[in-house]
Parts: C-alpha cells; structure tokens; sequence
C-alpha cells in the first residue's frame, strides 16, 4: 500500500467526504458564527455541485476572498464570542475552505486529520454518553473516508464496515489506557467556549429566581455513600444545597461582599485555609458525590458546612464550595458535610456589622415593623421565631407569578401584594431581622432533589432553585431559617413537583422536557432508566477519578503496586495484541486461499460425497457440466444453482469487472452458496 500524493480523488472518497463534512460540523452549530456557517454552506453546496457534475472547481479567487472574509470577521467578533470560540471557528473555516478547494488524494488527508481535531474540540463541550456515542460514528465515518483513500475500489459499505472494525480493534486498547494510566491534571487552562449557561447569579432581584422555575435544565446530580450501603439521602426538608450568600443590599438587588469576591479571584494563587471538623463520635458527617452540569460559573453545591478533597475545589469563609476554574464540562467532586457543625460561632466586628446594613430611606414600613418586634421580642432566639410565625399569621400567599411592587420592594409586597415567591419571602425576613438588630444574611442555591431508586442518586434541576436566611445567634452561629417553609411547606417536605403543575409558569420554558412524563408512571418509569445509564456513565466514565481508578485496581489486583500494574498492562497487551493478529489472519493455515475459493471447495466437497468429485485440474466449467449431467435428472435444482456459482466464481476470478459489476457478483455468489449449502445438507 503505497501513497500516491497526486492521484485524482475517486468518487468513492467524494462521496463519504459529503456525509461526512455534514456530521463533523453539525455538532459544534452552537460555536460557530453566523458567518462561519454561512461560507460553511456555501463549500458543502459547491461541494455537491462538483460531485454531481454541475460545476467545476471554484477559481482560487473566491477561495482567497472567502478566507480574507473570514479572518477579518473573526478578528472582529473574537472578543465578543471567547478567544477558544474564536480558535473553533478558524478551525471550521480552515476545514470548509480547504474542503472546496481540494485537488488531490494529499487534500483528502489533511481534511481527515482536521477533522478528527474538531471531533476532538467537540468532546471538550459535549461528554454525555449519547455525545459520545454521536461523535464515536463520525470518527467511524472520518476514518471510512481514509480507507477509500487506499481501497478506492471498494464498494461503500465495505469502507464503513472496515473503518468500524479499526475503531472496535482499538477499544481495549484505549480501556486499558483509560484504567490505568495515572489520572494527571490538566497541562494547561481551555479557555471558556460559552458564556454563563441558565442558573443562579451572583445577583438577585425579586423576580431572577422564579424565572428559573421555567426551566427544566439539570443542575447537578448527588449519589449518597452512606455507611451501611444504602443511596437514600436526608429527606427533602434537610435538602439545601449552598451555592452563594448575599450579604449587600441596595433596596432593589442583594450582591455578594466585595470581600468575598475578592478572595474569589485570589484562590488559585491563594487558597483560603478553613478546616474540616476533626474525626470524632460528636462530628456526624455525610457523605456524596456531586456531578454538576457545566454552568461556566465558579460555584459549587453542598449540604451545610461541607468540604472537598478534590485539588479544584476549595472551601471558602462563607461555608461554600468554590471551583478554581469554570465548570464548563460534567465535572465530578467528592463532598463531605457536617451538618450538626456550628459555623461561625463568634462573630467578628466587620462581618456583623456587613450582616446589618439596610440602605437609607429604604422600606421605611418595614424597618418600623423590625424595631417592633425588637422591642416585643427581647431575646433574639424569641424574635426571629415571632418573625417566622407572622408569616403565617398574615394573609400571605406562595406564587410564581407575583404582582409587580415600587421603589419600596419589601414595603409593596408585605403590606400590599401580601403573595410572593422565596426570594421576597427571604428578603423581607433579612430586612426585618437586621431592623430588629439581629445579623442576618441571604443565601441562594437549590432545596430538595428527584430521587431515582434505579441508580439510588438525586437530580437537582433549575427548577428547584431556591433562596432561604441564615440567621446569627449568639452561641449557635448560622442557624438556617426558611420563611417559604411556613407560607408553602408541601414546597419544603415534599419538593416543587407537590406544589406546582403544568398550569402554572413552571417549566414554562421547557415544553417539551421530559420532567412532563412524570404524571404517567410508565413513562417516567422509561425517563428514569435513560436517566440512570447517563448517570452511570458520569460516574464511571467522566468522573473516573483516581480514587475510583484506585477502588477499580484494588477489585482486580488486591494490592496495588506498581509491578502488578506493570504486569497488568503487558499481559494486556499481549492479549490485545494476539486478538488483532487473529482477526488480520495471521495464525490462519490458509491465508493464501481467499474468502470466494474457500466457498467454492466446500460446496465441490459437498458434491464429492454424493459421488461427484472433481477431479485434479478440472476446469469449473467442466465440472458444473459434470454435475448437470449427474443430477439434471434428480435434483434439477441443485444442478442448475451450481451452473450458476460457477459462472459468478469464474467471472470473479478472471474477468475484467467493474467495481459495480464486481458487487453484483459477489452479492449473486453469496446468496447461491447459501442456498446449496441448505439444499445438500438436506439431500
């Protein structure tokens, strides 16, 4: 097999570099720009122009102001869409440019090898099994289109057929790599392909959260490693998963703490230093796993005061979990929280005093009805308990279409509009309580999860998103008070799905997720189970972690070391090894004889036993006269199907055929061996 630079692409090869130029650049639609997608069209039209016939080869003109029109659209909008969009899109570009352009069999390769490059770009952001299984195809299709390079004869399906037995051949191969070799961090930082996807903010208003109750998007997955086995986690009403605390109030939006921001972007270089409760019988702790979603944001999600063994993730002053860099892929961390542990048992002076600013002349209505209660309610314990219990001794109400308020937010909705959703029921506590003198404080993340008994894990979605208060008391720290626990508290035990239905603003957004096959048990039965197999896949595939490598070992070797790894891997490649050598025919007796004269003897064998052998140098034409005169009479049948054999076997053999005709004849071959086959075995 030798290369030939400049040999004239078949039609063959033409054909599957149409099929796949489509499935290459359909997945990444979301980075490219309009303007890439339209030179994109433009290549894959004139493309087909070509392979039918219609036009010739576009003049190097065009394809040069296609190229300057590109570059200088991409240097335009790079700042806008992410220096690793815009490197994807050049990449596209150079992949449809080169595409028209193509001559030759050495333009066919470079296509390939660009190709298998933006597959690879593509797992950057799309890793769910599905995806994989997608881009598995299109690497199966890319490498058809290198096969046809060398076996331009070849019918179509023999390229695929042989380009997918390349790619099973190499799956141990990479499974044994994927489970052993040592699991290293990144070389380098990918910069952000997108910017922030649908989820919590860093800054909330009365309305931001219940927009997300239109949304069905998964947040993030949780599987509980409890002591005795089990998966079932605390129940719903334990369920607060901690994603950001918001600590400055303006009358209209509640912010995190420049303080806190600022330790933020220093973590990387600095990481902050809180510790995890030492090991005792007073410290209960749980245990998880957290798969979240890519949300190109730096926050994470735990239970209480939780803590991370994973090297990307720390944990901050305000009792969170923060990542070093944006999740913008499935990213999976270990979590361990302590939720009988105190945080922030003495306060200091900044901190409280951050926790009871209220700006001026803000909600003046409700500053008064906070000294009130400081005055009614001495002892701080006693007064947030009063605060909670008006909530259920006024007329108020839980919607996710609440009425409009004025510049006078909290005034509007607790003596006017009286309905509201978490955030003004939260944001009116805090107000009151630091009125009253009690430092107070907002956190937002999501509250409760969809338990999935399959798999034993929990999916938390958008829709779940949620924002409570965490009050300080004197001796007990930050103790968590949830106002939409007494207004709505079928939302808090039993989660959103008990309070709300389709007729209502939720999932709004999201028509056709699948969340809505809930009120038809055998089809949410059906939801789950695809549910469950993506979750595995996520944690045995995406988040292989080396612990996880490390457990995988243990089942295999008992004690790891590093002779027994060594020894793993030779055996393993030897078996590798000894199996493709096996299917390439090399430990075959009778490589010399082909697949077509193999047939042919069994059947001539076949023949022999019912006393009409063949004999030493007997033309096959010869012998089909033979048998015709031997069994025309008895099985005319059998006599005239190996006429037929014989003259397909001497066509394929010696005539000059083409590749259409030389299909025909096998397929014609084929289906004559078959049938003799059965019939002399019965007769």
């Amino acid at each position: 097999m030798t290369d030939n630079f400049d040999a004239i692409i078949s039609r063959n090869t033409l054909f599957w570099l149409l099929v796949t130029n489509v499935a290459i650049l359909s997945p990444l639609y979301q980075q490219a720009t309009l303007w890439s997608i339209g030179i994109c069209a433009i290549c894959f039209v004139w493309r087909v122009g070509i392979f039918l016939g219609k036009v010739a080869a576009p003049p190097k003109l065009l394809v040069t102001s296609l190229a300057i029109g590109a570059a200088i659209t991409l240097a335009l909008v790079s700042s806008e869409i992410g220096l690793l969009n815009a490197l994807v899109n050049l990449l596209i570009l150079g992949y449809a440019l080169k595409y028209i352009e193509m001559r030759q069999l050495r333009d066919v390769k470079a296509i390939v090898l660009v190709g298998y490059f933006l597959i690879g770009l593509t797992l950057l952001d799309q890793q769910s099994m599905l995806d994989t299984l997608h881009l598995l195809a299109v690497a199966v299709l890319n490498t058809g289109v290198l096969i046809s390079v060398y076996q331009d004869k070849s019918n179509k399906a023999a390229n695929l057929s042989f380009s997918l037995k390349i790619i099973l051949q190499s799956l141990p191969l990479a499974i044994l790599l994927f489970v052993v070799f040592p699991r290293l961090g990144p070389l380098w930082l990918v910069p952000n392909m997108k910017t922030a996807k649908t989820g919590l903010s860093d800054e909330v208003s009365f309305g931001d959260i219940s927009k997300l109750t239109r949304s069905a998007e998964l947040a993030f997955r949780v599987g509980f490693d409890n002591p005795d086995g089990s998966s079932l986690g605390p129940a719903n009403q334990d369920l607060y998963w901690r994603t950001l605390v918001m600590e400055n109030y303006d009358g209209k939006t509640w912010r995190q703490d420049p303080s806190i921001k600022q330790i933020q972007q220093q973590a990387y270089f600095k990481k902050p230093d809180r510790q995890a409760p030492a090991a005792n019988s007073n410290n209960s702790k749980i245990d998880y796993v957290v798969i979240s979603e890519p949300s190109n944001q730096k926050w994470l999600y735990g239970l209480d005061e939780a803590f991370s063994n994973n090297d990307q993730v720390v944990e901050l002053a305000d009792y969170r979990l923060y990542s070093l860099r944006p999740v913008d892929q499935r990213m999976s961390y270990r979590v361990t929280s302590y939720p009988d542990q105190v945080m922030d048992k003495k306060l200091d002076r900044n901190t409280k005093r951050l926790n009871l600013e209220l700006p001026p002349n803000s909600n003046p209505k409700t500053l008064e009805l906070g000294l009130q209660f400081a005055k009614d309610y001495p002892d701080p314990q006693t007064r947030i308990n009063a605060m909670m219990n008006y909530f259920t001794e006024q007329a108020y109400y839980y919607t996710l279409s609440p009425p409009s308020v004025g510049e006078q937010q909290i005034d509007d909705f607790l003596f006017e509009n009286r309905a509201g959703f978490c955030a003004h029921y939260a944001s009116a506590l805090v107000f009151m309580a630091r009125a009253s003198g009690i430092p107070t404080r907002m956190v937002t993340g999501y509250q409760g999860g969809e338990y999935n008994a399959k798999a034993g894990y929990y999916s938390v979605y958008q829709y779940m998103a949620h924002a409570w208060t965490e009050v300080w008391l004197e001796g007990q720290g930050w103790q968590r008070f949830d106002p939409t626990a007494m207004i709505a508290p079928q939302r808090i035990l039993d989660g959103f799905d008990a309070t709300f239905d389709s007729q209502s603003s939720y999932l709004q957004d999201s028509p056709f997720s699948t969340l809505h096959m809930k009120q038809y048990p055998w089809l949410n039965e059906l939801r789950q189970q695809f549910a469950s197999i993506d979750y595995y896949w996520s944690v045995w595939v995406l988040g292989f972690d080396e612990q996880r490598k490390q457990q995988v070992l243990a089942k295999l070797l008992g004690d790891v070391s590093s002779t027994k790894i060594a020894l793993l891997m030779m055996f393993s490649f030897i078996i590798i090894a000894l199996i493709i050598a096996y299917y390439a025919g090399l430990f075959s007796t009778d490589r010399q004889q082909d697949p077509l004269n193999k047939r042919y003897q069994i059947i001539c064998q076949r023949l022999a036993k019912k006393g009409i052998a063949r004999q030493q140098g007997q033309a096959p034409s010869d012998y089909a006269a033979a048998v015709s005169a031997h069994l025309g009479a008895l099985t005319p049948q059998v006599a005239a199907d190996f006429t037929a054999l014989s003259s397909a076997y001497v066509a394929l053999k010696y005539q000059p055929l083409t590749a259409s005709q030389i299909q025909q004849q096998q397929q014609h071959f084929s289906q004559l061996y078959r049938r003799l086959r059965l019939r002399l075995f019965r007769n």
